[in-house]
């Protein structure tokens, strides 16, 4: 069977719900079990979320958890969906500790899956997923088809893209 991959769920706009009352959204559960079904994906996945919360929430108290998960994954290959908005920093604490022989990426979503396919994160996800079996090992972030270096990427907030720093 083919190595593990471990995909740790943290919230942001990707598991985002959308209320069609009040319009707002909001957080329920995780759509990536039925993502990868829907994707036919034959990996050997081990999906756990952690949390689900807005990017902009996220303090070094949830990026330490998150750190403790990737220490004690036996999986050498981690995928983690969160939100845009922060996930730059949280690469960046991540490539700060003893993961030396992990290859993880991050990933995130402009557009909630709820919104169906108006929503990015299938490609996303679908990106993420080639990247984290490909790379070596280090953090990357994967957005819109390309991966960038964790310290060499930036959200653009005038275009809604992710770019490198040079």
């Amino acid at each position: 069977m083919n190595d593990p991959i471990q995909v740790f769920v943290t919230g942001g706009t990707f598991d985002k719900d959308y209320n069609y009352i009040t319009g707002e959204l909001y957080f329920k559960d995780t759509h990536l079990i039925e993502m990868f079904e829907l994707g036919r994906s034959t990996l050997n996945l081990k999906v756990k979320t952690l949390m689900m919360i807005d990017s902009l929430e996220m303090t070094d108290l949830e990026r330490a958890d998150i750190l403790e998960e990737c220490i004690g994954t036996e999986a050498n290959k981690i995928l983690i969906t969160h939100g845009t908005d922060t996930i730059v920093e949280t690469a960046a604490y991540l490539s700060e500790q003893s993961l030396s022989s992990k290859t993880i990426v991050l990933t995130g979503a402009m557009v909630p899956i709820a919104f169906g396919t108006s929503s990015d994160g299938f490609f996303n996800l679908g990106s993420a997923l080639a990247f984290v079996q490909t790379l070596e090992p280090g953090v990357y972030i994967s957005m819109n088809g390309r991966y960038y270096n964790w310290n060499n990427v930036r959200k653009n907030r005038e275009t809604g893209y992710f770019e490198s720093l040079s």
